[in-house]
């Protein structure tokens, strides 16, 4: 399968080819390379060369996302809106409803749609004839122009382009659905139309077959002109449904060209380079001028400034950035320089992945759904016996002269007003609207049921640290036991966390140096099962850890537990130091409430949702926490199989139960709940355990979720019940049911009309979304 980027590389003397890890265009030539079943594959860096080596399958076979084949004919895989199984690589039409197959990920450009381009084609070629053979059939007999004999081969000479070759596709379609056993909107279309053209045909061809009783005015009657009107508005209708359904993409095309389209490089020797973004590695460093969008994931090396981050995560207001701080490709460069160093390229930047995150969830299907698809698989069998009873009611009991005519028109009637595109199309263009404008929010749905059920969702399950918090702790202040000094507990202490990555051991760290404190090696580090850690520094056997950890070891704490437990409640996490087996103080580190989480509480309670608050932090720092949010449920002390088992136990109850966690220790319970919402701030582990995903990390953005979700399935309520309210009147309406009592039928024309009409107006109340 041939790829083409998204952004072409400049021409070179050697052949490009394709890192698989990243993406990214390199020489043969590169000095990264290695064969893999009998094929050779080049890297851009060291890096990608060990990510291929250490599982080779997961590169091998998939294209990244700004691999996203522009060009229709090489590699893009295109599927059926209305059913996202049919999948194959190349345009055609589904199998199962006859629609015309879309790329799965549209394009940056709005492509040339083929299938658009042709339908108009036909229609605007044909529509004359359809025009004059309608006029014909009006009142081509009060002008006697010729007999009526020659009218009829006139009519027909003219109808052969409109139906034979304006309608050929409908035609194709409606073998495909034979021969498929998959009866749908073409079977009727077809079986419509042809019944009307070749029944009109013989009568002109071979007049004498039919009885007396078929005749008036002369001749046999025919129907020529409500096939061609029936093609021709089936074509206008699929034109306008063509156009409205590319609309729907709108808000996954936006984010696409969101991504600039160069950077500009530093080199080692100092030099400056504006280089396409394909050619951009992790490692490298890029200098981001005011006005310029980040090009790619990374962190500050130098400067300051505020970036706008409106466009990913729907924040307003610009964030402040500065040394060390991470930035997210796409988003807006405003004040001043900065310079930055490379983390995520190509396909695992957060706008590739937010990209991919939509495509596949605009092309998931809905619970709701499948009740519409088992309506539609046996609607349009019920639909051709209704069409075959209202042929022979009308001929065998309808009046004696036109009952059979009456029969005729009815049945094409009845055959096109109940095309179940409407059906088909109610929930899949309110899912791609509402996952567009999800992601516009900083709101990503990995699937269409996430958008289902989320209105249902009553109770809250969140996360603490990184959730309600910053997920930065910061170091408050030590307290030392008799005999030590401030400056030596944060000292020794800050040398033995030199070996842990946990986000408490850095906070204690980082004031250490920021005190400008000397640090000691630190030998024989441990880490004893998630409540302290030990080692050696100078000589001098040390513990830092929570009261189980001091317990454990035997340590009395007594002297400080009543400072411990005041700091606690004031919402920090406390840990003692002990050397040499004696108590030498405590260090208070606090995780600062995020600005945003008050009012987040505050909307989700307003709204019906019972916040309940899960951390494995201790029980007293979590109430504190809990008390200044409004928060009355709080657990503290949790492990990851409490939370899934909290979860678990409030399912059982009858609640339905969402569940927001950043961390891989939220990851089971996240899985389990009926919505699990993963902080974008969080780790990869967690955002795949969660169909939900808040960019920005902000709980506010589960309330907007909630209303998103809740906006989508009224919607789609409104679709069906258009779409089954339609049909409900319309058939019998078609068959001639009210005939008794109003003398009304249905022309087979005004019927093509509005089933063409029904399936424009239920994509454009899908599209009301975009301004919720």
């Amino acid at each position: 399968m041939k790829i083409t980027h998204i952004h072409s590389a400049p021409v070179t003397e050697k052949p490009q080819d394709v890192d698989p890890v990243c993406g990214m265009e390199v020489k043969p030539d590169s000095p990264y390379q290695m064969q893999y079943e009998g094929r050779m594959y080049y890297f851009c860096s060291e890096h990608c060369l060990h990510k291929f080596k250490a599982h080779p399958e997961q590169y091998r076979k998939q294209p990244t996302v700004e691999q996203v084949n522009l060009n229709p004919d090489s590699g893009v895989m295109y599927t059926c809106p209305m059913h996202p199984e049919i999948r194959q690589d190349h345009p055609g039409s589904c199998p199962k409803c006859g629609m015309a197959l879309e790329p799965e990920q549209p394009q940056l450009e709005k492509e040339d749609n083929p299938e658009l381009r042709d339908f108009q084609h036909r229609f605007w070629f044909t529509l004359p004839l359809t025009v004059v053979v309608t006029l014909l059939a009006m009142f081509g007999h009060r002008a006697e122009l010729f007999s009526m004999t020659t009218q009829s081969w006139v009519e027909l000479t003219l109808s052969i382009p409109v139906v034979l070759w304006a309608g050929w596709p409908f035609f194709t379609r409606w073998a495909q659905s034979i021969l498929h056993r998959n009866p749908n909107m073409w079977t009727l279309i077809g079986t419509g139309t042809g019944a009307a053209f070749i029944y009109s045909a013989v009568a002109t061809i071979a007049p004498d077959i039919f009885p007396v009783s078929f005749q008036s005015m002369g001749r046999v009657a025919v129907y020529f002109e409500a096939a061609d009107v029936i093609i021709s508005l089936t074509l206008l209708g699929q034109v306008m449904e063509l156009k409205a359904r590319s609309q729907t993409s709108e808000a996954i095309r936006l984010l696409m060209g969101l991504a600039p389209k160069t950077a500009r490089k530093i080199y080692p020797d100092g030099t400056e380079e504006d280089i396409p973004l394909s050619h951009v590695h992790v490692g490298d460093v890029l200098r981001i001028r005011p006005g310029e969008k980040v090009p790619v994931d990374g962190v500050i090396v130098d400067g300051s400034s505020t970036v706008d981050e409106s466009m990913l995560t729907g924040e307003p207001i610009p964030v402040s950035k500065k040394q060390g701080d991470k930035v997210i490709g796409a988003t807006m460069n405003t004040t001043g320089a900065l310079t930055m160093r490379s983390e995520k390229v190509g396909s695992q930047t957060v706008l590739a992945q937010i990209v991919n995150m939509v495509a596949q969830a605009q092309r998931s299907k809905a619970p709701m759904q499948r009740m519409a698809d088992r309506i539609a698989g046996h609607f349009v069998v019920t639909v051709v016996l209704v069409a075959v009873i209202t042929f022979f009611a009308w001929g065998l009991f309808g009046p004696p002269a036109t009952g059979w005519e009456y029969g005729l028109l009815n049945a094409v009637a009845v055959l096109i007003i109940a095309c179940p595109c409407a059906l088909g199309l109610a929930t899949p263009m309110s899912i791609m609207v509402a996952t567009g404008k999800g992601a516009t929010r900083g709101i990503l749905f990995r699937d269409a049921a996430a958008i289902e059920n989320f209105r249902k969702v009553n109770t809250l399950i969140v996360d603490k640290t990184g959730t309600l918090t910053e997920g930065h702790p910061v170091f408050e202040q030590a307290i030392p036991a008799e005999g030590f000094e401030k400056n030596e507990i944060l000292r020794i202490a800050a040398s033995l966390d030199q070996g842990s990555e946990h986000p408490l051991a850095r906070a204690i760290v980082d004031a250490a140096r920021l005190n400008g404190l000397l640090l000691e090696a630190v030998s024989g580090f441990e880490t004893i099962s998630g409540i302290g850690v030990k080692g050696l520094v100078s000589g001098q056997q040390v513990l830092l850890g929570n009261t189980t950890l001091m317990e454990q070891m035997k340590v009395e704490t007594l002297a400080l537990r009543s400072n411990a437990e005041r700091l606690r409640t004031e919402g920090a996490s406390v840990m003692y130091l002990a050397i040499n087996q004696k108590l030498a103080g405590l260090l208070a580190v606090s995780d600062p409430i995020k600005a945003s989480s008050f009012e987040a509480v505050k909307s989700l309670s307003e709204s019906g949702i019972s916040v309940i608050m899960a951390t494995g932090d201790g029980l007293t720092t979590a109430k504190a926490v809990g008390k200044k949010l409004g928060i009355s449920e709080v657990h503290g002390e949790v492990k990851p199989a409490d939370k899934l088992a909290l979860v678990e136990s409030l399912q059982q109850q009858g609640y339905v139960v969402a569940m927001a966690g950043d961390g891989i220790n939220d990851a089971p319970a996240l899985a389990k709940a009926d919505v699990g919402v993963a902080m974008g701030t969080g780790t990869d582990v967690a955002m795949s355990s969660a169909p939900v995903t808040l960019v920005k990390g902000d709980l506010r953005g589960i309330a907007v979720a909630r209303a998103l979700s809740e906006a989508t399935i009224a919607n789609m309520k409104q679709n069906l019940m258009f779409a089954f309210v339609y049909n409900a009147l319309g058939i019998p309406l078609a068959a001639g049911v009210f005939y008794s009592a109003t003398g009304m039928l249905l022309s087979p024309m005004i019927a093509a009309l509005a089933m063409s009409l029904s399936s424009v107006s239920v994509i454009t109340n899908a599209l009301r979304l975009r301004r919720e």
